[in-house]
């Protein structure tokens, strides 16, 4: 087998239900990688699926961990892949989503990470709508994450020059990773293909936790320019709360 070119960390609490559709999607990629199934001690059918799948994977481990954070950190030090990222259980890579984000990498040496577009899916898995990604700009950025996660890619070498994780955060780690990755190494690399889908439902992080989100959020611009754009004090209440209540009707208008 040809050595892995991306290691994947898949972190995972109760989500049996989308955890099997998320490792096929990595384990049909194009390109080869190394799977490592971080579950914080589900009890749900996620401990059988894991079993199940238990010969393709590099690690397993399922038990009560310090958090999301910490298991994507403890996760990644297990492989060994020149790329790494992590997808949440419940989202999925498009085909040949990782072959497109590592060529952008290869093209663009000076680059930490690469990032593409990414559909938002509901539970069933079909499209509501595209994440809105653009072109790197840190002055975007400091107004709106436009970076989907599960749809980047980051070099093994610069994620372990930022020490990985802020595993003080739960919500916004990955805007923060964003920003930390830029600050060290420079822009990313934007892929103008669909490389992953975000699935939407009411068991979120960010729809059961949306103001903490939002929190943490404002907390990572802050701490990174030192500054609160004035889109974040005035339309950010609003906008959030709007949200909150378009949610609340396009999952119950999707809901199995």
């Amino acid at each position: 087998m040809a050595a892995p070119l991306v290691t994947v960390v898949i972190p995972s609490l109760d989500q049996g239900v989308f955890l099997e559709a998320a490792l096929e999607s990595v384990w049909t990629q194009d390109a080869p990688v190394e799977i490592i199934v971080m579950d914080g001690g589900s009890r749900d059918a996620s401990p059988d699926i894991i079993r199940k799948w238990e010969s393709r994977l590099l690690f397993s481990k399922s038990a009560p961990d310090r958090g999301q954070s910490a298991a994507i950190n403890e996760g990644m030090k297990k492989g060994s892949a020149p790329y790494v990222c992590w997808l949440n259980s419940d989202d999925t890579l498009l085909p040949r989503g990782l072959s497109r984000l590592a060529r952008a990498l290869d093209s663009s040496p000076r680059s930490p990470a690469a990032y593409g577009k990414c559909r938002t899916v509901n539970a069933r898995g079909k499209t509501i709508m595209p994440y809105i990604t653009a072109p790197f700009s840190p002055w975007l950025l400091a107004r709106y994450c436009f970076i989907a996660q599960p749809a980047s890619l980051i070099r093994r070498s610069a994620w372990e020059g930022v020490g990985g994780l802020d595993e003080s955060l739960h919500m916004a780690m990955d805007y923060d990773l964003w920003w930390r990755l830029f600050k060290t190494f420079g822009a990313f690399r934007y892929v103008r293909k669909y490389v992953a889908a975000t699935r939407a439902h009411s068991a979120t992080k960010t729809v059961l936790n949306r103001h903490e989100h939002y929190r943490e959020a404002i907390r990572t611009v802050l701490t990174h320019t030192g500054k609160i754009p004035l889109k974040w004090r005035l339309s950010q209440p609003f906008m959030r709360d709007l949200r909150d209540a378009w949610n609340k009707a396009r999952l119950k208008k999707t809901k199995p």
